[in-house]
């Protein structure tokens, strides 16, 4: 392990820390003894700071044409190819999650990268005919401003991507606060950024908390467009704060997500998505499986197929390429995991796997916890509704493909869902009535690609998407264009009305 490092605020092209002085430590969550660097404790005179040098080159970038925009962002995703295990290996030691994964969350900003180069070259409008003799109208794109982004720590160089990248093709400028658990795999993709030439000044990076660095950034004036993506509580609050100043806003929050298996499924299939989709990134993902919704004829057999899967899972230090989970992203979040395990017991859910930490050896130096399986668990049961975002399933039988969309659906969440079926009519039905934003058909609820929208319904989000070029409309109003060459007054409407 090399010695930590100091990292530094972002802001205008160079690197300051903050006005305060207070810095905090960003530690190893498979072992805490493993410091990976110091990052600015920033406040709300560091965000000014980064808001003011955004604002100062909006006009220039926002100028520059859209295809070098995006050329920019292409060599900066060549970059990142050639980055990546390093960049892999950093997020493995400060995120936790193995490099299997890491290498994942690196492509995936890599391919968010070339995706969004290619819209520099279409950012398309429509044009349509007139109404009137002599008269051309059409509808263009036109960039927002300076955006406040609010990255969570489960996927600290994706999800960055999923918001830098089409703010910029757009033609806005950037501030963005990283989660205090995982600024350097941001400050690495923003590394590649300025090497691939961004101007100084159209991203600029404070670190710091939510209360802090974050809640300014929402609420200072000149911020045009929030994208925020964490808890569903802090997003409520983020949506208020908009609110009062009608600011933009892009929410991706929590999820509660059902893989339904019904009793025709290949069950060796759902075995391998089960495990995949429930323990994978130790559960901390808001597309999770975190709900086995299995049809009564086949429920003992799986779970015990998938107890048996789970308890073989390799859990350790994620740079280990043995290793398939890695711990929990800290102390507090190790915590809600043992709570609601505790809560799953007292409601009478039966624990057939798992439900404690591991702490025996090197565990101890990290926040390692257990596969963990709940079986007879009620469709009502806190442990059923509530999002834990730790390896932790749920098993709720149930009779019926129409119970068992019920269930799926009885949930504060809509985000991802999924049903193993060989049965071509069952699967239609439940694309068509499962209310989440993303459905599976035989595959887990997890595994989403860039170039489709990404989000949810109810309490996920508010209604926008990331992923796709439907992203753009976050970081992007429309302005429609009439143009009328007859030299006359023509008036819609009213002069075609006959």
């Amino acid at each position: 392990m090399s010695d930590p490092k100091t990292y530094q605020n972002l802001i205008g092209g160079e690197w300051v820390p903050a006005r305060s002085g207070k810095t905090f430590e960003n530690r190893n969550p498979a072992d805490t003894r493993d410091v990976l660097g110091t990052f600015p404790h920033s406040g709300a005179d560091d965000v000014a700071d980064a808001v003011a040098a955004a604002q100062a080159a909006y006009n220039k970038w926002r100028l520059t044409p859209a295809p070098k925009r995006g050329e920019i962002i292409f060599r900066a995703s060549q970059i990142l190819q050639q980055r990546k295990e390093e960049y892999a290996r950093d997020m493995t030691r400060e995120m936790g999650k193995v490099l299997a994964e890491t290498r994942g969350d690196v492509q995936e900003a890599i391919d968010m990268g070339f995706f969004m180069a290619g819209e520099g070259r279409r950012l398309y409008g429509v044009t349509t005919p007139s109404e009137l003799p002599n008269k051309f109208q059409m509808s263009v794109r036109q960039p927002l401003g300076v955006c406040g982004l609010i990255t969570p720590w489960n996927f600290p160089m994706a999800i960055p991507s999923w918001k830098i990248f089409p703010a910029l093709i757009c033609g806005n400028t950037v501030v963005i606060k990283p989660a205090e658990d995982t600024p350097l795999s941001t400050y690495n993709f923003v590394q590649a950024l300025i090497d691939a030439g961004l101007p100084p000044g159209v991203v600029n990076i404070v670190s710091g908390y939510g209360p802090e660095a974050g809640e300014p950034l929402v609420k200072h004036p000149d911020v045009k467009v929030v994208s925020f993506t964490g808890s569903t509580q802090v997003g409520k609050h983020v949506s208020q704060l908009c609110a009062e100043q009608l600011k933009h806003l892009s929410l991706e929050m929590g999820g509660k997500n059902p893989m339904i298996v019904m009793d025709d499924a290949d069950l060796d299939l759902v075995i391998a998505g089960a495990v995949w989709g429930a323990f994978g990134t130790t559960g901390q993902r808001c597309t999770a499986t975190s709900r086995l919704i299995a049809h009564r004829s086949i429920v003992d057999e799986l779970v015990s197929r998938v107890q048996a899967e789970a308890k073989n899972i390799r859990v350790g230090n994620g740079l280990d390429e043995n290793n398939q989970m890695g711990p929990s992203i800290n102390e507090q979040q190790l915590g809600t995991v043992q709570k609601y395990v505790g809560i799953g017991k007292e409601e009478g859910a039966e624990l057939v796997l798992g439900g404690a930490r591991l702490e025996d050896g090197d565990y101890g130096h990290g926040y390692f916890h257990q596969p963990t399986i709940f079986t007879n668990v009620k469709r009502d049961m806190r442990i059923a509704q509530e999002e834990i975002f730790g390896p932790v399933v749920s098993v709720i039988p149930v009779d019926s493909l129409e119970e068992a969309i019920d269930v799926a659906n009885d949930v504060p969440y809509g985000l991802s869902s999924s049903i193993y079926t060989r049965n071509v009519n069952n699967a239609f039905v439940a694309m068509r009535d499962l209310y989440t934003g993303i459905v599976y058909v035989n595959a887990p609820t997890i595994g989403a690609e860039i170039h489709l929208p990404f989000g949810g319904t109810k309490g996920t989000g508010n209604g926008k998407r990331e992923g796709g070029t439907q992203v753009l409309d976050t970081y992007s109003e429309w302005k429609s264009l009439y143009i009328d060459y007859s030299g006359g007054l023509q008036r819609a409407q009213i002069d075609n009305a006959e």
